[in-house]
């Protein structure tokens, strides 16, 4: 075919293009087309998945970029921000570094309002780029339109000479919009008269035209507009889509070969990526010695330190690693680890003990690049490297969040600023997100879309595809209700798009050559980030490494300070891994700021587990997931009762005794592969992966080879081993039931080191720990007060911020018999670093401060203006000091003023009435206070809460603590919502009860003529909003007042990355002898229910029993009997169903109805 589409916007374009690759990879077949561009704006976001998709669908790809051009790109103004477009198309590699350079100057230099170049910057740097005039924002239809006609003859003169006579064409269009109509006869005169030829293209921003609506709805989407916006961006044509050949032959009648001119360019740009290189920066040695022996050296000294009785297990397994990683080519890579980490820890930087797979080597253990022992532990070297896979290994590297940037600076310094890079990511469209913002720009009612949105079960990787399949009743509404239909069809064609790119939360890149040789850039939030994300940086076969952040090494850090502060010395890797008083904490649930064990569900679990050692930990942070949740009856069953257990083969007792008969690690999986069917644990990795991702094709060739064996490629098979067939089968399909679920045991391990170190910390230093815990949670509120609550609790007092006592942070005060809390600076709003640091530093110079007055006059007024002091007041950072909040509050401002009228004359060289005053008059003067009351006790709460955004001396609901504690729900639940592994999605339209204070009441009229409101309640641990619609607001509107405690029953909306909301249904007074729902555990709600559902059904059945559940979660109990095992047990909550009939009515069609039973009291 000759036509060949050559200006194209894929949905890289973000909220702007509608071509998504994969089906415009079918959209092109369909039209039998061999070649196709992608010209994104101003990015190449997009190049290598279009690229790949291309190949695979045997489609010639043209890799360009729709530019924009300016006059001057380091101009700044009015008159900058207009820019004009440019198509470039990479007709060779030489082509693609100058598209990859000045696209990514655009944005790290020329950025304004978009990435812009100039024509000076694409004259140096057009080297193997063709070049097209562009739509109707290019400059030539332009100018024509302009009516400068020998403007635009000059103008297409000049792009022919920058470009070459072969390399520069004169763009046409025709979309049915009259300017196009006007310019085109130009476009073809003055084409005539230059001799640079013409090239028809289609402006394609969507697969077909009947998708013209949904791509104005992706543009509402990224303007926040409403289809019904008359002011609206809008295209005025539905023309902008992947035309045939035919139908462009008929666009441009007489013109066929500007159409037919199409194909010859597009396969005279041949641009390949090479994705079998691996392109890996070089560690600077000196000279003389060569990488391997200085690997060899640390490995060796570290060897001595770790190993000091030289056993013979480690060095064997030492001597396999170090030749392992040199041969596979990654000497440097671990030698850049180690220095990175070498520097961090040389100068004071937190480090974590270990992250992944990389915990399960022995080399990295020696190199003090993890902190856990493999061999201890039984972790696997394999699970991160081996010669039988061909995936780059990956160090995950965690520092404390405060100073990660540092090692970042020192990575970029010592390999060059433009050979560190961090990189992009992008934010998608997932179903119930696409549902909600198609429903938004549609101007559909909240409550519409939310009921449809809820309609999609809560599942990983859920698609509207798959939510139609699974759930009857959104599939009846799609195909019965013309605005549902619309809404979920509009959705269909924008899920998985790009919304938005941000900067990955870790990943950083480090490449041999300057970064900008090898991908393209772009600046977010003033860092420099790669356009490709991180799987395709990988597919290129650069080093990307992650530097995390870790908060819980800052809290480690800062608690240990303070514990040094008080002369108790201290290091991290120092804390004991053993202690029986860490340990019992823990199994009592009081996990409160604990790493990875503080949540609600978590510490239930805990107290059933009753962990007592470190593999307990490990084994808790797996299990805690979902998938693995199942196994959690039978592990502590196990547990509690060894004789329980019962292996399928005695074999598989010394891999599985330490998770009590459980598949629970990854690395189990690859030990039962390697010890019973006779693989090499490199081959037993393989397997393991296909298991988790479900590669069904290898897993039955694997399944034959692991019970039979494959002699060729030296597996022995477990019937050679002595296995039974029919037990080797079994455990094969245990092992694939498991692998998808099954954790790292590598991270895991490393995490419950810092898991063991937090609890200790906080079961022998509970006042230093918790202070770091709050440090790390500053502007924070919500967990703040959730914490404030926690420590009153338990006896540990947190005091108001004081000038006297207070750091940036929060501190232990030591004044008095027991050890308190006292409330950071940094906490007090309107209060600079500069400031605090003024204030610290004057007091440990010059003393403590006597009272305000002394403090206003030491002080710079810089730094501390009015608005500081008044806050510090209200904060109650004065008192103590002589004078009550009240009498501060009536005397600063005049002190600030006098301070600032005496420096001022003093300046001029002037002597006031103040400074002759005596010392006496002086003194006099600065205790000169008002004798007036101090305000009432909750007027004073409300200060610090205004300054602070947290109640400190006490809190507005003291008096209904005992009423709100036996409520099942708080603001502390919800927020933990956030940190469950679906986010907390499972948990939406769930009915709750909780009380708390009205602290915001707006009222807003509707669409539909009523009225609703927007309510903020508080209660002792944080805020959530409220929304009362019209029904709701009529019936309890007229009883909600500002600071009023009241109880609210309502269901919970959660979505994807907003606030968790509820949904109020129903409003009381809270006070004594009212009704509130008592915190149960599940056992005991499921016990006293009315109604129960009982389901018998085997393991492999669950996942559709589970989806089913969900798709009506109630309040109804299920339980589960799984009579291959001879156990019954209650369901996760979220399984719990709304009606035990109806649910029992669904789950008919994938359970026998003689395993269903419904069961009332």
């Amino acid at each position: 075919m000759a036509f060949t589409h050559l200006h194209l916007h894929t949905q890289y374009s973000l909220l702007d293009g509608a071509c998504s690759i994969k089906p415009l990879m079918r959209r092109l077949k369909h039209l039998g087309m061999d070649a196709c561009a992608m010209t994104d704006h101003g990015v190449m976001y997009g190049a290598i998945d279009f690229y790949q998709a291309c190949l695979d669908n045997g489609i010639h790809p043209v890799i360009g970029c729709e530019v924009y051009v300016c006059p001057n790109m380091d101009e700044r103004g009015t008159l900058s921000r207009e820019y004009s477009h440019l198509i470039l198309l990479c007709e060779n590699s030489t082509g693609y570094k100058n598209l990859m350079y000045l696209v990514s100057e655009a944005f790290t230099r020329g950025f304004y309002y978009k990435p812009r170049i100039d024509y000076a910057l694409l004259e140096k740097h057009h080297e193997g780029l063709i070049a097209l005039t562009a739509c109707l924002s290019g400059d030539l239809p332009r100018l024509l339109l302009d009516g400068r006609w020998d403007d635009a003859r000059r103008y297409a003169l000049q792009m022919r000479s920058i470009f070459g006579e072969n390399n520069f064409f004169i763009e046409i269009m025709d979309h049915g919009i009259m300017e196009e109509k006007e310019v085109l006869p130009r476009l073809v005169q003055l084409s005539a008269e230059t001799g640079i030829p013409l090239v028809a293209t289609n402006d394609c921003h969507y697969l077909e035209k009947k998708d013209a609506a949904a791509q104005e709805v992706l543009m509402c989407i990224q303007t926040g507009k409403t289809l019904d916006d008359t002011e609206r961006m809008r295209m005025d044509t539905e023309e902008l889509y992947v035309k045939s050949e035919e139908e462009m032959l008929r666009l441009f009648p007489g013109l066929a070969d500007a159409v037919t001119r199409t194909g010859d360019i597009a396969h005279r740009c041949n641009v390949a990526f090479d994705f079998d290189t691996i392109h890996l920066p070089a560690y600077p040695i000196e000279s003389g010695e060569t990488p391997l022996a200085l690997l060899r050296q640390i490995c060796e000294e570290g060897f001595a330190r770790r190993y000091p009785d030289d056993p013979p297990k480690a060095r064997e397994r030492l001597e396999y690693e170090i030749d392992t990683i040199s041969s596979m080519g990654y000497v440097d890579y671990f030698l850049i680890v180690w220095d990175f980490i070498k520097y961090a820890k040389e100068n004071g930087i937190m480090v974590g003990p270990g992250r992944g797979s990389g915990a399960g080597s022995i080399v990295a253990y020696c190199m003090d690049i993890t902190l856990l022992d493999p061999l201890k532990y039984n972790l696997l070297f394999e699970r991160f490297l081996n010669p039988e896979r061909i995936t780059m290994p990956d160090i995950d590297v965690d520092f404390c969040f405060e100073r990660r940037q540092e090692v970042i600076d020192y990575v970029a310094r010592k390999y060059g600023q433009d050979h560190v890079s961090q990189i992009i990511t992008f934010g998608t469209m997932a179903a119930r997100g696409v549902i909600r913002d198609v429903g938004r720009v549609l101007g559909y009612s909240y409550q519409e879309v939310d009921a449809i949105a809820k309609m999609v079960p809560m599942e990983l990787g859920i698609t509207l595809d798959k939510a139609l399949s699974l759930n009857p009743e959104l599939a009846r509404s799609y195909e019965n209700d013309p605005r549902v239909n619309r809404l979920i069809s509009t959705g269909l064609l924008l899920e998985g798009m790009p919304r938005h790119a941000g900067t990955h939360a870790a990943g950083v890149l480090i490449t041999k050559e300057p970064v900008i040789n090898y991908v393209p850039l772009q600046k977010n939030d003033d860092v420099v980030t790669t356009q490709y994300p991180m799987g395709n940086i990988e597919k290129l076969g650069l080093l990307k490494m992650d530097f995390l952040g870790l908060r819980t090494l800052t809290v480690i850090r800062d608690a240990l300070e303070l514990m040094a502060a008080q002369g108790i010395s201290l290091a991290a890797n120092d804390i004991p891994m053993d202690d029986p008083e860490a340990y019992s904490m823990i199994a009592d649930g009081d996990t409160d700021g604990v790493f990875q064990l503080e949540g609600s569900g978590m510490r239930s679990f805990l107290a059933s587990m009753k962990p007592e050692n470190f593999e307990d930990i490990i084994a808790a942070i797996s299990l805690y997931r979902p998938g693995p949740m199942e196994s959690i009856p039978r592990y502590i069953r196990g547990k509690q009762d060894p004789g329980s257990i019962q292996y399928i083969t005695p074999e598989l007792a010394p891999i599985l005794d330490v998770t009590y008969g459980c598949i629970v690690y990854q690395e189990q999986v690859m030990q039962i592969v390697r010890d019973l069917g006779g693989y090499s644990l490199g081959r037993s990795d393989l397997v393991r992966r296909a298991m988790s991702k479900k590669k069904h094709d290898v897993m039955a060739r694997e399944r034959h080879n692991f019970v039979w064996g494959l002699p060729e490629e030296n597996v022995l098979g477990a019937v050679k081993k002595g296995i039974k067939p029919d037990a080797a089968e079994q455990i094969f399909d245990e092992m694939t039931s498991f692998a998808s679920y099954a954790f790292n045991k590598s991270h895991a391990a490393a995490y419950g080191v810092l898991s063991v170190h937090t609890a200790w910390l906080k079961c022998r230093y509970p006042t230093e720990y918790m202070a770091a815990v709050m440090s790390s949670m500053m502007g924070n509120s919500g967990k703040i007060a959730g914490y404030i609550h926690y420590c009153r609790k338990k006896g540990i007092p947190v005091l108001p911020p004081n000038v006297n006592e207070s750091g940036s942070k929060f501190t232990v005060s030591l004044s008095g018999k027991n050890k308190s809390i006292r409330f950071g600076l940094n906490a007090v709003k309107g209060l600079g670093e500069k400031a605090v640091l003024s204030i610290v530093e004057e007091r440990e110079k010059n003393g403590q401060f006597r009272n305000i007055y002394d403090f206003c006059e030491r002080l710079n007024s810089e730094h501390i203006n009015k608005r500081c002091v008044e806050n510090l007041i209200k904060a109650g950072a004065f008192d103590g000091l002589g004078a009550l909040r009240s009498q501060c509050m009536q005397v600063y401002e005049t002190v600030l003023d006098a301070n600032a009228q005496r420096r001022k004359s003093n300046i001029d060289g002037q002597v006031s009435l103040f400074d002759q005053a005596s010392p006496v008059r002086r003194e006099s003067l600065r205790e000169n206070f008002p004798v007036i009351p101090e305000y009432p006790w909750k007027d004073l709460l409300s200060m610090e809460k205004e300054v602070t955004g947290v109640y400190i001396s006490g809190h507005p609901l003291d008096e209904y603590t005992d009423v709100l504690e036996k409520m099942a729900c708080n603001t502390s639940y919800i927020e933990e919502l956030a940190q469950q592994p679906d986010g907390g999605l499972s948990a939406d339209g769930r009915t709750v009860m909780m009380g708390g204070l009205i602290v915001a009441l707006r009222a807003k009229a509707t669409k539909k003529g009523g009225m609703m409101a927007f309510m903020t309640l508080e209660d002792l641990t944080g805020q959530i909003e409220c929304l009362l619609f019209p029904a709701v607001y009529e019936r309890y509107g007229h009883s909600l007042q500002q600071d009023a405690p009241i109880m609210v029953s309502g269901k919970l909306s959660v979505r994807e990355d907003e606030e968790t909301k509820l949904l109020v249904d129903r409003i009381d007074p809270i006070g004594p002898g009212v009704s509130v729902e008592l915190r149960q555990t599940d056992a005991q709600k499921a016990k006293s229910s009315p109604t129960k559902l009982f389901v018998r059904l085997d393991r492999e059945e669950m996942p559709g029993c589970e989806r089913v559940l969900k798709t009506a979660p109630g309040n109804v109990p299920v339980y589960l009997s799984l009579p291959g095992e001879g156990i019954t047990l209650l369901a996760p909550r979220d399984w719990w169903c709304e009606d035990g009939a109806s649910a029992a009515e669904s789950l008919n069609g994938i359970i026998s109805k003689d395993n269903i039973k419904v069961v009332n009291k």
